[in-house]
């Protein structure tokens, strides 16, 4: 069931947020994320392997640019999150994920230095047993110095006061 969503909340639809990491990406944080994720694929971590492969040298794992939130650089909310936050008028900042589209274009390498731009793109209210709850669906597109798109990421968060 669909609910009416309040105009408070419609009038967020089209908000932007754009961040740049302050520093390239680097050997050391492709190499860290690649440890923590478990994925010992050579084409992140061993240079000479990765110059013969068609990247032409170290690459970092895909996921690394939607899974960190390296160019925000905001100090921590009051639960601890210090990623993009919309920020919307709702009774509560908590949320749950409710999915990910992510698309990937070009690897990132070791000297980006990445920009995001965040979209949101609509707002839609549901009616539960529980009561409304809201999704939240944004897009997060991932670019490098050279304007290039590396990734983009569509996110639907649940939000239930």
């Amino acid at each position: 069931m669909a609910g009416e969503v309040p105009e408070a909340l419609r009038a967020c639809i089209g908000r932007v947020a754009t961040y740049t990491a302050p520093d390239p990406i680097g050997e050391a944080g492709i190499r860290l994320f690649a440890l923590a994720m478990q994925d010992d694929n050579p084409l992140y971590q061993d240079a000479e392997v990765a110059a013969a492969s068609r990247h032409g040298g170290i690459v970092a794992p895909p996921t690394l640019l939607c899974e960190t939130n390296q160019p925000c650089r905001r100090a921590p909310d009051d639960s601890g999150y210090f990623g993009h936050a919309w920020d919307l008028p709702l009774p509560s900042k908590d949320f749950l994920r409710g999915g990910n589209e992510y698309e990937f274009h070009e690897p990132a390498r070791p000297d980006d230095r990445i920009t995001v731009t965040w979209t949101l793109l609509d707002i839609q209210a549901r009616e539960t047993r529980n009561g409304r709850l809201f999704l939240v669906i944004s897009e997060a597109r991932y670019t490098n110095q050279r304007g290039e798109l590396l990734a983009v990421n569509r996110e639907t968060n649940i939000h239930q006061p």
